[in-house]
């Protein structure tokens, strides 16, 4: 098999399996018990979190563990907009957001407040900081953007944006969801600015159902998103996943290992799938995306689901664009609003340290194959 969507998820290296195997069997007390057993989980609880908080450069008191990215962007939603229900009720965010963004703020549109959805440039997908800056209105609760667009690998200025933010109206609180940039592209929290930030453990090496949300120094005592036993500082109640947890601290220190030098070959291997496919006729490059991991092309006039059905049946696995649509056609590709033939053949490839030049050739080969066995039907 030629994996080539790490942006949907990521093969889970044995030392995580091993160690998540660990405290499934042998470490599976409660942490909130108070014999020795629960006693020690909560320790080892405590050390986890430091190891991904300190990946993610804060303090680990405002590191809380969720079960997934979703459930961390939609828990920024109602944070910010509890903290700020009395300053407004607007948010801020663009139309390429991840699925869980948009839906989330599709139902705060229900609960009576307004979302200005930001159109990206056309063709390239880019968002700027004035662009967002301009949106904002002394009533705006909340603004969110993603730090890597996760079908065209677009990075967007939060940096930026948290500067002008401050300076422009401060009480507004900025959300980043940061799924496909953490170990992906350099950040810290403590230099990117955002008071919110959506990390998940399956994009690294995790596994899945386990996440995490940084809160920042300027979100004050949040609604607990689950009140119950006070696990989580009483901001997410339910007994720990701890086996996940213990997953998710391994990868990320697996990932860590040397970090510089696995992003370094990602991006050589997608410069390297840019000169590969674009000798294939009718590819061309989607959007102006950058981060190392990410490649969206489109084999025009040909369509994506069927490439990408041929592909797989060859043990080649890309996609049609995030995962979370499950076939439908992609709300970040309509953005672009690229002419049809383009947009009905795009498809995104998604790299990880482990791919390498062999799996780029295998996959020209079969997009060539593919687009010279039949005729184009868009």
């Amino acid at each position: 098999m030629v994996y080539l969507d790490h942006a949907a998820t990521t093969p889970v290296p044995r030392a995580v399996a091993d160690a998540m195997y660990d405290v499934l069997s042998e470490q599976f007390g409660n942490p909130s018990a108070q014999y020795p057993m629960g006693l020690e989980m909560k320790k080892q609880v405590a050390h986890w979190r430091s190891v991904v908080a300190g990946a993610l450069g804060c303090e680990p008191g405002r590191l809380f563990f969720t079960s997934c990215g979703t459930e961390g962007d939609n828990w920024a939603i109602t944070a910010a907009c509890w903290q700020n229900r009395h300053l407004g009720r607007h948010i801020v965010t663009t139309a390429v957001e991840h699925s869980a963004m948009l839906e989330g703020c599709r139902w705060m549109e229900k609960q009576g407040y307004e979302v200005t959805y930001l159109a990206p440039e056309p063709l390239s997908g880019a968002v700027t900081a004035r662009q967002v800056l301009s949106a904002v209105r002394p009533d705006t609760a909340l603004v969110s953007v993603m730090l890597v667009n996760n079908e065209l690998g677009c990075i967007y200025p939060v940096e930026e944006i948290a500067r002008g933010l401050a300076a422009q109206n401060p009480r507004t609180l900025l959300h980043t969801d940061a799924v496909q940039g953490f170990l992906k592209v350099p950040f810290s929290a403590k230099t990117l600015g955002a008071d919110l930030i959506t990390i998940s453990a399956h994009k690294i090496g995790g596994p899945k159902g386990i996440g995490a949300l940084y809160m920042g120094p300027r979100v004050k005592n949040p609604r607990p998103l689950l009140p119950g036993g006070g696990q989580e500082s009483g901001a997410r109640s339910g007994t720990e996943a701890t086996a996940q947890i213990a997953g998710f601290a391994k990868a990320v220190e697996l990932r860590g290992e040397h970090l510089a030098g696995k992003l370094s070959h990602m991006a050589d291997i997608r410069e390297y799938a840019v000169r590969r496919l674009c000798q294939i006729p009718d590819v061309q490059l989607v959007g102006g995306g950058t981060a190392p991991h990410i490649l969206c092309v489109s084999l025009v006039g040909w369509p994506s689901q069927n490439i990408v059905n041929d592909l797989g049946s060859q043990g080649i696995c890309i996609s049609a664009g995030s995962a979370c649509h499950q076939g439908r056609p992609s709300h970040v590709v309509a953005a672009l609003k690229l002419p049809k033939r383009v947009a009905g053949g795009v498809i995104r490839l998604s790299f990880g340290p482990e791919t390498t030049r062999e799996d780029i050739d295998a996959c020209a080969q079969a997009l060539l194959r593919h687009h010279d066995s039949r005729m184009p039907m868009l």
